[in-house]
């Protein structure tokens, strides 16, 4: 996953496909990126759709031959999809057999059994953190809001104080932690090492995740005080189940692709020969490809068979697991279109030189890029496929760990300010009920804190290492 494909090595060094200025350039840049915008918020169009549709007119602004701008968009998108595709596809069916197994219910009951009184946010914050690892964050929420609403009323806990908790676990693992779409994404367009930025991912979002959960929600429950909405606690998927799988075995498989991808840039970094038998074995294993198909594997013995689903019930899994992932799976491509387009034209190296005139660091750049295109998206993985596309370049002599830091940077950024642009936002309010003020207060600022506490953190890491 860190080593992008002859294809795309050869499609990121080509010459541009056009010969504007630093001036035209820039303006198509912001020409591209508003068609995006307006397409998404104001005509309420696809991400997919406006991607592409974004990706054209920049050629056309930029004054590329519209031929060679498909060409840059539909190259773009095939390898960003041969890169994640397969990867997304594999965490949304172990998503699938942790929800309908009960093992993500066993998980939950069982360190809220063990919590209580004050300890009740530092749970849900955990269980969100570890929930969160393998779950896409839309998923995440579905299935923890109705834990979340539960806690609150039969504990007569404040709401903020169990959800924004909750919240905040799953926000960061989707913006920092592969192997979520966006990080992937950002690790494939800057050629970080995985591993790396796994690493020091989870290394920021403890601290981040501390700060923006049960720490905030003390604040956040003074400023928004609201009881658990009974409507919205639904019947739980797993209450019919007769048997679930254990709390050891679920936390096992969960685990077991961030051990291997860790072992993985442990062995290297120890190593470092790429001809030593241990290394090559422990490349092999530790790829995102491997480790999450050997999680999933290994889960159709720990979860699906305790569970007592039998063979015939493991394809119709699959394919209920696999199917809410079309949208994604498009979006991620057109933004790797996006970017594709962006470097063809020109515009990365533009962005190169002109940051060799700022004394702005790199890495602060790329947060403020990631963060105008989410204010103006409402999209994190849109803001995180095209601020990776645009500071690509800068990683080129970046060490191998501040390269992880950029792609972290472009993820802290893509979290600022979710407001009504955003899907998260309004699936938040409802879910909660809340006015949209309401949903501002917490949701909004709880977001913009963990942006900017990641962010920090990541630029303080940068001065160490």
């Amino acid at each position: 996953m860190t080593r992008l494909s002859v294809e795309m090595l050869a499609a990121d060094t080509v010459e541009p496909i056009t010969s504007a200025g630093h001036a035209q350039l820039g303006i198509a840049v912001l020409a591209g990126i508003a068609v995006i915008v307006l397409l998404i918020t104001k005509f309420k169009l696809h991400a997919f759709l406006s991607l592409t549709i974004g990706s054209l007119a920049l050629g056309a602004f930029a004054g590329a031959p519209l031929d060679k701008a498909i060409t840059s968009f539909t190259t773009g998108l095939g390898t960003t999809v041969a890169g994640v595709g397969v990867l997304i596809a594999l965490g949304a069916i172990l998503g699938k057999m942790l929800a309908d197994s009960g093992g993500a219910d066993q998980i939950v009951d069982t360190i809220l059994a063990k919590a209580g009184g004050r300890s009740m946010p530092w749970a849900m914050v955990l269980i969100a953190s570890v929930i969160g690892l393998p779950l896409f964050f839309e998923v995440g929420v579905v299935l923890l809001i109705p834990v979340v609403l539960m806690v609150a009323k039969r504990g007569n806990y404040s709401l903020m104080r169990i959800g924004i908790p909750a919240l905040a676990g799953l926000s960061v693992m989707h913006g920092l932690v592969p192997p979520h779409p966006g990080p992937l994404v950002a690790i494939d367009a800057v050629k970080a090492n995985l591993g790396v930025t796994l690493a020091l991912g989870v290394l920021v979002a403890i601290p981040t995740v501390i700060i923006a959960g049960p720490l905030f929600s003390k604040v956040a429950a003074r400023w928004v005080d609201v009881p658990a909405p009974d409507r919205m606690i639904p019947q739980r998927a797993t209450e019919d189940l007769e048997k679930r799988p254990g709390f050891g075995a679920t936390l096992a498989t969960i685990l077991l692709p961030v051990v291997l991808m860790l072992s993985k840039a442990l062995v290297d970094i120890v190593v470092d020969d790429p001809e030593n038998t241990v290394q090559r074995v422990f490349d092999v294993i530790g790829s995102p490809l491997i480790a999450l198909l050997a999680s999933v594997l290994l889960g159709i013995f720990t979860l699906l068979r305790p569970a007592g689903f039998g063979k015939e019930r493991l394809t119709p899994l699959v394919e209920k697991g696999l199917a809410p992932i079309a949208g994604i799976l498009l979006i991620v491509g057109a933004g790797g279109g996006f970017k594709q387009t962006l470097i063809d034209t020109g515009v990365g190296a533009m962005i190169l030189d002109i940051s060799e005139d700022w004394s702005i660091p790199a890495l602060l750049l790329a947060w403020l890029i990631a963060v105008a295109i989410r204010l103006a998206t409402g999209s994190a993985t849109v803001a995180t496929v095209s601020a990776a596309g645009l500071v690509a370049p800068l990683a080129a002599d970046m060490s191998t760990t501040h390269a992880a830091l950029l792609v972290l940077a472009i993820g802290a950024g893509s979290l600022f300010f979710s407001h009504v642009n955003d899907a998260g936002f309004w699936l938040v309010k409802e879910y909660f009920g809340l006015d949209v003020g309401q949903t501002i207060k917490t949701w909004s600022v709880m977001e913009t804190i963990i942006s900017v506490v990641a962010g920090g953190l990541v630029l303080l890491l940068s001065l160490i290492i």
